[in-house]
Parts: structure tokens; sequence; C-alpha cells
């Protein structure tokens, strides 16, 4: 790129039954994943072998990434967030349990600011514990984040948050986003907005602009919905402006069926798999052919 800006590449370390219409939403099929637990009687891990091919993928690439782990994955995945420390990435907090912390619609607040502290701190316990690595970064479950919830993020230590995702399509915060981009900034108080210097800092996600309509390039569920051409433009266009954001899930790369269970969302895994890796590979590879500098999320701080 020529312009010194860097690419974070970051992993969603969750299982099927985490998405919202599985559990821990107000739609949801089971109230939490603890409920899941005590009901579902069947094989549940679709997540272990497509992280084990993650970090081969990212081996052969030689990129560093941040992880963003629910913390839960600790008790019900032995030795799994072991693997992804050892192999040298960063461990980030993705949640306890991955419930949505605002609902959905509203975007009003679904528990009160200490107890979200309260879980936040547990779960950076078990990251922490297990990695051996201070954890010092929060991804909302559902990218659905609001201002107050940084505000509690800061006041319990963490340096960051990378949940923000400007553009045309949807909105999952509770601002209005004005200003804000692809590169990184200080919220201000109580909300998501651009705000002055204090000791969080919001890493958002990239997107592609064009005549004024942003599409979310970041990867995710568009890595699978609109393909790794449109992706590697957003990225690319994110570049110019500054530090930005690709992420993707393990089981995007899941080769088996999920269980049918969720309430809705009929297509949400209708792409995934064998063509979701190789657009995987086709951006990392187009990284490292292009020198774009990649770096993980603490290493931006």
């Amino acid at each position: 790129m020529g312009n010194g800006n860097s690419l974070s590449v970051t992993v969603d370390v969750e299982d099927w039954y985490h998405i919202p219409s599985v559990c821990g939403s107000t739609f949801s099929v089971y109230k939490d994943v603890d409920d899941f637990f005590d009901n579902w009687e069947y094989r549940y891990d679709y997540l272990t072998e497509p992280t084990k091919r993650v970090l081969d993928i990212l081996d052969e690439f030689n990129v560093n990434a941040t992880f963003f782990v629910v913390a839960d994955i600790a008790e019900h995945y032995p030795g799994l967030i072991e693997s992804i420390a050892e192999r040298g990435h960063e461990i980030a907090c993705h949640g306890l349990h991955h419930a949505c912390k605002i609902d959905p619609k509203t975007k009003q607040p679904l528990m009160s600011a200490d107890e979200f502290e309260k879980r936040t701190i547990e779960a950076r316990n078990i990251l922490e514990k297990i990695s051996g690595q201070k954890v010092t970064g929060y991804r909302a479950p559902n990218a659905l984040i609001g201002g107050w919830m940084v505000d509690s993020l800061e006041k319990i230590g963490f340096k960051y948050d990378s949940s923000v995702c400007v553009n045309s399509l949807y909105n999952k915060t509770d601002s209005t986003l004005e200003g804000v981009s692809t590169y990184p900034y200080y919220p201000v108080k109580g909300s998501l907005e651009m705000g002055s210097k204090r000791g969080i800092v919001e890493y958002p996600w990239a997107y592609y602009e064009f005549a004024s309509f942003k599409v979310p390039t970041s990867g995710g569920p568009m890595l699978r919905f609109l393909g790794a051409h449109m992706m590697l433009k957003g990225l690319k266009q994110s570049l110019k402006r500054g530090n930005t954001v690709f992420y993707f899930h393990p089981i995007d790369l899941s080769y088996e069926k999920f269980p049918q269970i969720g309430k809705g969302r009929p297509m949400y895994w209708a792409i995934k798999g064998n063509v979701v890796e190789k657009r995987l590979r086709y951006i990392l590879n187009k990284i490292n052919n292009e020198n774009i500098n990649v770096s993980t999320m603490s290493d931006l701080e």
C-alpha cells in the first residue's frame, strides 16, 4: 500500500449456537448458553476443527491475528484457547456467553452497566488465566454496542473496543455515527460519536464507499454473501483512510451442516465451508503479495 497504515486480521471465536437466533437474544430459542447446555442432548462442537484449520492457514500466510474469544469456550472446548495463544496470536474478549447487551431493534440496554462490568470482568479473568496474556481488547457480541458499554470497558481497564460497523445498510449501535469512518477514534463519553482523547479507543470496521453509499466490507457474513473481491476493495479503500479491521469466524469455514434450530434467518449459513476458505486465502494472499502491513490490535495501541 505504501502508506504505512495497518490492517488487523481478527477472528471471532464462537460456535453455531452462539448466534442470536439460538442463544442470548430477545428472540432466541434458548435464554442463554447455560440454558442451551441444560437442554441440548446432541453434539455441539462444530468449532474445534475449523479453528485448528484457521490456525494452520494463518501460519501459512505468516499472519498474527487478534482472536476475540467468547469466554465460555474455555469450559466446553478444553485446550482450544491455549492452542490459539500458543501459536502467538492475541487473545481478546468477545463476552462471557455472547449475549446481546442492547436490544437489536430498540438499541436499549438489556442489562445494567454494573451487570455488564461484572460479566466482562469474569470473562476477562477466564481468558487471561488460560492464555497467560493480558486481555485489553473487547468486541461486542453480534456487534451490538452502546456508548455506555465503552464507558464501562474503559472503567474496568480495557484499552480498545472493535465493534462499530459504519455502513448504509444497518446500524447496530445506539448512536448516529456521524463523522465516524473506518479508522481508529476516541468515542465521546456516553456515545459512539467521535470525541477527544481518552483511555479507550474504538477500532471501527472497513467499508467500501461509492456514490456516498457505504457497503460493509469488514468480513464476517459479508465475506460469505458478497465475496472476496468486494471485501478486498473495501479493505484497500479503508486502508487509505487509516488503520482498519477485517474479521471472520472459524465456523464460516466449517464443512459441516449445523443443527437446524433457531428462529428465522434460514439463509444465514447458506454459504460457508470450502468456498469461504478459498475467499479467505485469496484475501490473505493479496495482503502478502501487496505488502500490506498487518498488526494485531494491541500492537496498534
